[in-house]
């Protein structure tokens, strides 16, 4: 009996070592389980987050966003005509069809919209503003601001109550790695397209230019996004999650993918200003056309780095002072020229009739050369 009662306890005793090694090594098990399910929880909770701030954005500022168009002529001939009566004289139908070239964005309800000069560089064309409804608005002025690729529009008409206005942000804090949004009309052929991406870079200095019109121009300071920019997206905005413009959408590169550019929001919001008082774009004006020359350049070809002078214009600032064509501007006022701070962000900081003094390297020789800043010409 007593064997048995030991034996009893033996087995009992085995038993619940067993059982204990079981819970012992499943308890990690469960915990990791549980682990995962709460990471997959927080997972799905950020991804909702992000696509409800994208479609709060998209619902909020895509009416604000418009196509910029033209009207084009076509002749429509009946081919079975031309089959059978090859040598008659065959009226043709001429009908006008909207083409769309650029994207923009309202900044004041009674039909003020921004978009890049290069879209509408074209004068004595007639263009289209085309709502988020398809609805078209003929452009009765356009304004071009030289200093910048941007432009404003002015339509002759509105929809009853007003465009809805943009939300501008503020473009002077970004940081590379922030979410962005783009909206605009892809390919000239897809309006309201919404991608999304990064701010991948700022301070870059880059040739801007519309394959719809055939005009290029050096922009600096924009900044690069991996969001999706194509061809038609030129003048739409690059949004924040929290919907504010924080830039124009103007370039896209043709060397990689991924590759956007877009010029900060403080650069225009100081334009529409300057318009919104004095009716055009009064800006300083240096009157020259140049090359960045970089740190690697200048080393490889023994001369500082600056701004190669390419070209002068005829009675500006520039031409008033003796600049010519193969200077290198290496400094104003002070403020050392460089891919980072290039010459046309130094000359923005100015005013019209300030007086500045330029560092030249010409002839192998520094030399001090002031000059007045000038109004820039409206184009």
């Amino acid at each position: 009996m007593n064997m048995k009662r030991l034996l009893l306890v033996l087995l009992i005793l085995i038993g619940l070592a067993i059982l204990i090694e079981v819970i012992s090594r499943g308890a990690p098990n469960i915990v990791t389980l549980f682990e995962k399910e709460e990471t997959r929880d927080v997972q799905d909770v950020r991804l909702l987050n992000e696509e409800n701030a994208v479609i709060d954005v998209v619902e909020n500022v895509g009416p604000s966003v418009v196509s910029i168009g033209i009207r084009q002529s076509s002749v429509r001939r009946n081919p079975t005509l031309d089959l059978f009566f090859p040598e008659q004289e065959i009226e043709e139908d001429t009908e006008e069809e909207e083409i769309y070239i650029g994207t923009g964005f309202v900044v004041k309800s009674d039909g003020l919209v921004v978009t890049n000069k290069h879209v509408v560089s074209e004068s004595g064309q007639q263009y289209l503003v085309i709502d988020d409804a398809g609805n078209s608005y003929e452009v009765e002025s356009v304004y071009r601001d030289p200093a910048n690729d941007i432009a404003i529009l002015q339509t002759s008409t509105t929809p009853n109550g007003g465009f809805k206005e943009v939300e501008m942000g503020d473009s002077s804090n970004l940081k590379v790695g922030q979410f962005v949004i783009a909206i605009g009309t892809a390919l000239g052929e897809f309006p309201s397209t919404v991608t999304t991406g990064v701010v991948s870079g700022l301070g870059r200095g880059i040739t801007a230019g519309s394959p719809f019109q055939g005009f290029v121009e050096e922009l600096d300071n924009v900044i690069q996004t991996d969001a999706a920019i194509n061809p038609g997206n030129s003048g739409g905005p690059l949004l924040n999650s929290s919907g504010q413009v924080i830039a124009v959408n103007t370039a896209v590169s043709g060397q990689g993918q991924n590759i956007g550019f877009a010029i900060p929001i403080n650069i225009i919001r100081d334009s529409i200003e300057n318009f919104n008082n004095t009716g055009k774009f009064a800006r300083p004006y240096l009157g020259v056309s140049y090359t960045i020359i970089t740190e690697r350049s200048a080393l490889l070809n023994e001369v500082p780095q600056g701004a190669l002078v390419q070209g002068v214009i005829e009675e500006s600032a520039a031409d008033d002072a003796g600049i010519t064509t193969g200077d290198i501007i290496v400094e104003i006022d002070g403020q050392k020229i460089s891919e980072e701070e290039g010459l046309a962000v130094i000359i923005s900081e100015k005013k019209i009739g300030d007086s500045i003094t330029l560092k030249v390297f010409r002839d192998d020789a520094t030399v001090d050369i002031n000059a007045t800043l000038k109004e820039a010409p409206n184009e």
